[in-house]
């Protein structure tokens, strides 16, 4: 008995054909209903879908296939000879036959003078309905789809209420399946329901932007009932959002109840995860159960031998308490203290005597050479100190050395020098501050 006749009314005839309003207790429509007002309006496209789908399975991918083809095509108008060249993989009868239903269902419009074909409005809009059989089969694709017809339909000034009351139904059934999931204490299923809860949450942060502008635009409009549906749809997705703490008490709760086996690391979650791995598990079973079980019989003279050897064995004496060690005096040590070569001292010894003789210039070789040509080179990088406002406020060896009346001035010209260690050097003089202090009182008259 098919469906048609299992709801038939008593009394008719099982191949007669049903109203719509026989369906109905009181055998007439809901004609107040919105709903049905909408689908009574679409009745063309309904009826074009019913033409597209019904029948074998076979039949209708074949209709489906060449009827998208068509839509594809570039051009308006396509004469019959360029559909049999496009179509050349189909048997003649077959395309004839989807090219008739088409044209039955006015998704075809056939130019009889012409010999061409063009496509209807009514196919766009079929066309519209069957898009999301070109896409890819992703997870959550469901979601996205839903979040991007609203999203569309918001830029182009198209947005439906029905629209939105689809959106907060999918939001509402998402938290049911993650609260169920968090229920169930199952940690296989709450790593699933978290990895897609994590990219439903992506799409919906997406959408928050688009929902804004939704409630931002609707009362600009005056538009109540947009504005509330946006609200609640605001709250579900809310609601939805706030399941992330869920979500991790869930799995910490998990995590506490996940067992070691021993010392192995090995814990219950690796146990299972590899139980689901294989294919056959009763083949873990097999040849456990070949040998069969070998009874041990003693008897009571050797239970006493065994006793008494147990007994007598030797042991390791049982560990003794220990005294702490004497105290012992630490032995006499020095501190050692990093100390800075005796070239600066030596330095600050010569500026210092050159002051005490009144000398306001003097040159940079007695300064700098002498020794071996690290202690030549250690005395040059000495020099930038004198003067140094940041060394001045230093204590020590070097604030002393930044503080000396002296300058250092270098020249361009290099020359040769009388050294031991040093053959080339460049020119440059020592003057002390007192000297340079009267040069620009100097200038300045």
């Amino acid at each position: 008995m098919t469906e048609q006749e299992a709801i038939a009314a008593p009394g008719s005839e099982q191949d007669a054909e049903l109203r719509f309003e026989d369906y109905f207790r009181e055998g007439s429509a809901p004609t107040e209903a919105l709903l049905w007002w909408q689908l009574e309006r679409n009745e063309p496209l309904l009826n074009a879908l019913r033409a597209l789908c019904h029948g074998p399975a076979a039949l209708v991918r074949l209709r489906t296939w060449v009827f998208m083809e068509l839509m594809a095509l570039p051009d308006s108008r396509v004469p019959r000879d360029a559909l049999n060249r496009h179509f050349h993989v189909l048997r003649e009868e077959a395309l004839e036959l989807v090219l008739k239903r088409l044209r039955e269902a006015d998704l075809l419009a056939w130019d009889a003078g012409n010999q061409q074909y063009s496509v209807t409005p009514l196919a766009q809009r079929v066309m519209g309905v069957l898009s999301p059989l070109t896409q890819a089969v992703e997870q959550d694709s469901d979601l996205a789809a839903l979040l991007a017809n609203v999203a569309g339909a918001h830029q182009m000034g198209t947005l439906d209420p029905a629209q939105l009351h689809h959106l907060q139904a999918q939001l509402s059934r998402l938290y049911d399946e993650f609260a169920d999931a968090i229920a169930s204490g199952s940690e296989f299923h709450l790593r699933r329901a978290r990895q897609r809860f994590g990219r439903a949450l992506k799409l919906v942060e997406r959408a928050s932007e688009v929902l804004r502008a939704v409630i931002e635009q609707a009362q600009t409009d005056g538009n109540a009932r947009l504005e509330r549906l946006a609200r609640e749809l605001g709250l579900a997705q809310a609601r939805l959002l706030a399941m992330a703490s869920q979500f991790n008490r869930a799995l910490q709760q998990v995590d506490r109840q996940r067992v070691t086996l021993g010392s192995t690391g090995i814990t219950t979650t690796d146990v299972r995860r590899w139980l689901q791995g294989v294919h056959f598990l009763e083949n873990l079973s097999l040849g456990a159960l070949s040998r069969p079980v070998h009874p041990v019989l003693v008897a009571q003279h050797e239970l006493l031998d065994s006793t008494e050897a147990e007994f007598e064995r030797d042991r390791p004496a049982p560990p003794q308490q220990e005294a702490l060690p004497v105290p012992q005096a630490a032995p006499d040590g020095e501190l050692a203290v990093m100390s800075l070569p005796p070239e600066m001292d030596l330095m600050q010894a010569l500026l210092s005597r050159w002051s005490e003789a009144g000398e306001v210039e003097q040159d940079l070789a007695p300064a700098v050479l002498g020794g071996s040509y690290a202690r030549a080179s250690y005395r040059a990088q000495l020099l930038p100190l004198l003067g140094d406002p940041q060394a001045q406020h230093l204590a020590g060896a070097t604030g002393d050395m930044a503080r000396q009346p002296w300058r250092v001035q270098w020249s361009a010209e290099q020359g040769e020098v009388d050294d031991e260690h040093i053959k080339w050097m460049s020119r440059g003089v020592l003057r002390a501050t007192s000297a340079e202090h009267e040069e620009r009182e100097d200038q300045d008259q």
